[in-house]
């Protein structure tokens, strides 16, 4: 198959996988998004540039969005929530940052890439995507891509498309969202 070929074999799989994701989690988590005081994200390897993607996007919009672990991040209380994404589920890091997070009594919120996994178990409320994973190698693979590619484009396009609706409920202000872009550029 050539590039061309694999592209559509690339958008036809995370179009499949998308069309089976749970409606009612995705908006709990798009109200959560919407009432929280501020938003703490949280994500390892490409996961990770996955979610620091979607806070950006959030920071743009005017939501107080901060990524763990940053020198700028400030502390979590009372009204703030946690996202993370982890296709294997299995993160140590983002497994002890949702425990962390609850002992503050923050609300967590996940994508998470197999169900019956630690940090599904942890996460207040889960958005399951299961698009394969290296902690999943057991079974037939659910795509032609390697390990969890097809999770983290599913990830991606879910949580723009999560942006585009709250985007779509501020009325659409581009030059809103250009003002708070990066200027230093």
């Amino acid at each position: 198959m050539n590039v061309q070929g694999l592209v559509e074999a690339v958008l036809d799989d995370t179009r499949n996988l998308l069309a089976k994701a749970p409606r009612g989690p995705i908006e709990r988590f798009v109200q959560g998004l919407d009432q929280a005081e501020r938003i703490f994200c949280g994500a390892q390897g490409r996961s990770g540039y996955v979610l620091r993607c979607f806070c950006m996007r959030l920071m743009h919009l005017g939501y107080g969005a901060y990524f763990a672990g940053e020198t700028i991040t400030p502390g979590v209380g009372a009204g703030d929530i946690v996202v993370v994404v982890s296709g294997s589920g299995q993160t140590r890091f983002t497994n002890e940052f949702v425990k962390l997070a609850q002992r503050r009594g923050v609300t967590t919120y996940g994508i998470i890439g197999v169900e019956d996994s630690d940090v599904a178990r942890v996460l207040d409320h889960v958005i399951c995507l299961p698009g394969g994973s290296r902690a999943d190698m057991t079974h037939e693979p659910v795509s032609l891509q390697p390990l969890g590619s097809l999770f983290e484009q599913a990830a991606f396009v879910l949580l723009e498309a999560v942006v585009l609706e709250l985007f779509q409920r501020q009325g659409s202000n581009h030059q809103a969202l250009l003002n708070r872009h990066a200027n230093l550029e």
